[in-house]
């Protein structure tokens, strides 16, 4: 064995000793790392949203309003209307022929989201790339407004909030197929 794949073993191996033996430590013999987690700090994380919207907050958006907010914040990496970014790794966001097409199809929001709910999580989770979760709620219904309405979704006048984006029938929604069912 060379010198730098024994050294690297036996690093590792005393990496693992002192993960073993921090994890056998009761916890009153803990280093004193970190502090207890707060019902604030675990509600400022807690931002799922399910399909049927359980977890959306207050706010509404329309398309107009997201136009204005998807040219600023949104097209450089999504393009001109969502049409597809400046890289293969930014995907359109709209379009997309039926996924029975085949495999290779490319997956869009109105090809392949199953609840309108998951644009808003998504997007309030994840967007704009360079700065997640920086997006306020009333800007994220109006971004998922303006994304479905663009993909014909919904229409240009509608308001989507807490009460109608879980309305919103996404043409995959019957035909969604969990990837591994079996880890529910």
């Amino acid at each position: 064995m060379s010198t730098r794949k024994a050294l690297a073993f036996l690093l590792l191996a005393g990496c693992g000793t002192c993960v073993g033996v921090a994890l056998a430590q009761s916890p009153s013999q803990s280093p004193n790392l970190g502090r207890p987690i707060s019902e604030a700090d675990i509600q400022g994380w807690d931002i799922a949203i399910l399909p049927n919207g359980v977890g959306l907050p207050a706010g509404h958006g329309s398309p107009a309003e997201g136009a204005k907010i998807f040219v600023e914040k949104c097209a450089a990496c999504h393009g001109d209307a969502g049409k597809g970014g400046v890289a293969p790794f930014y995907p359109a966001l709209v379009g997309g022929a039926p996924l029975t097409s085949g495999i290779e199809t490319q997956k869009t929001i109105a090809n392949y989201y199953a609840y309108a709910t998951t644009v808003f999580d998504y997007t309030r989770r994840a967007m704009p790339y360079n700065a997640p979760r920086s997006l306020k709620d009333d800007e994220v219904y109006a971004l998922t407004a303006y994304i479905l309405s663009l993909n014909k979704l919904i229409g240009e006048n509608d308001v989507m909030d807490a009460k109608t984006l879980p309305q919103v029938k996404m043409p995959n929604r019957d035909n969604f197929i969990m990837p591994y069912p079996d880890r529910i």
